[in-house]
């Protein structure tokens, strides 16, 4: 390659990069890791930091590792919108001696592996990527979540709640990894009601995973299932989430009535607007921050292992939300199918595919 060549390849590659850092915490986008202090870096999917969801999830664990670890310093970096430069990202930090790195999402999969291949001394966690052949002693460990069993407990709280006898559901991207809210969602509805019908809307279908940041889109769809007669919607869409909370709102004040939504990764409530927050019914808590913060404590204490890690009900890190109260009623009977859950009496399906 000549030296012009390379030139511009460089340029290009710090374009991407550079794109990326405006929004990073700890320093900026060309900092090298503090001499004696333990660096961890975290790249988010899409929609990035504000996303009222999954990526404000793993900040969340990420910030309170940095309060809680004197020891550590963060650094967090969104990629541009077409997620082009996640790997490159993941290399810059890799490069200033960051020791633990995080891809937050499933998209990380392929260009984490690759770069934890040319750092075999540096530490990776994949959030929700499910790296296959991965062993203890691999610098790679796979933090999953059993979003299904979370997922059956809003199911559940939607054919308790519902009216009509139909719910809904929107992925924002149709992968195997949404399959799994889809599948614990239409279980433990159906566990409540089994004659329920459970109508399903996706947004996007891959390469194009803009159905995670598309607010607009996720409107759309919600708009369509609550003219359509579902009374309760639960979304798995990332960003466009916030679309369904406008359509319940829009639709319950144009028809004199009142729909339920379901928000998804962290309490929704808490971060809807005021006007909104009525019509969310409970969300799917998947607490990322918790498996960003135990990684990270595994790390500092030298007891990290490669592999894969699943978080559930019984972690703690799976559960729903009762803000707002909208639940209250039902809260006894969802206790008690989630002890079930943990028991092993109830088991929430997989998707088939």
């Amino acid at each position: 390659m000549s030296r012009a060549i390379r030139g511009l390849a460089l340029l290009a590659v710090v374009g991407l990069v550079a794109a990326a850092c405006g929004g990073s915490t700890g320093g900026s986008g060309g900092s090298k890791c503090p001499s004696g202090k333990s660096c961890v870096g975290m790249v988010y999917d899409l929609a990035g930091r504000g996303d009222h969801s999954f990526n404000d999830s793993a900040y969340t664990g990420l910030q309170k590792a940095g309060q809680d670890f004197s020891q550590i310093t963060v650094k967090d970096l969104t990629p541009v919108a077409s997620g082009a430069n996640r790997q490159a990202l993941m290399r810059l930090l890799a490069q200033q001696g960051y020791g633990l790195i995080f891809g937050n999402g499933f998209a990380f999969a392929d260009d984490l592996a690759k770069v934890a291949k040319d750092f075999p001394d540096i530490k990776f966690a994949c959030t929700d990527c499910g790296i296959p052949n991965l062993t203890e002693s691999s610098n790679i460990v796979n933090n999953d979540f059993a979003a299904n069993e979370g997922s059956f407990l809003v199911g559940a709280a939607a054919a308790m709640k519902s009216k009509t006898g139909k719910v809904g559901f929107i992925g924002g991207v149709d992968t195997t990894l949404i399959h799994q809210f889809q599948a614990g969602y239409e279980a433990g509805a159906k566990y409540v009601k089994p004659g329920i019908t459970v109508d399903i809307k996706y947004l996007t279908t891959p390469p194009d995973f803009s159905g995670f940041s598309d607010p607009a889109k996720g409107k759309e769809a919600a708009l369509g299932l609550f003219q359509g007669g579902d009374d309760v919607v639960y979304h798995a869409a990332g960003g466009s989430g916030g679309g369904l909370f406008a359509a319940a709102k829009e639709y319950s004040a144009a028809n004199n009535t009142h729909v339920w939504a379901i928000g998804v990764d962290s309490d929704q409530y808490q971060t809807a607007p005021a006007d909104q927050q009525p019509f969310i019914l409970t969300s799917m808590i998947k607490r990322v921050d918790v498996s960003v913060y135990d990684t990270i404590k595994a790390f500092l204490s030298n007891s990290f292992k490669g592999g894969t890690a699943l978080f559930g009900l019984k972690d703690g890190a799976i559960d729903y939300s009762t803000t707002g109260g909208f639940v209250d009623d039902i809260k006894s009977k969802l206790d008690d199918l989630k002890q079930k859950i943990i028991s092993g009496e109830i088991k929430v399906p997989l998707p088939t595919s």
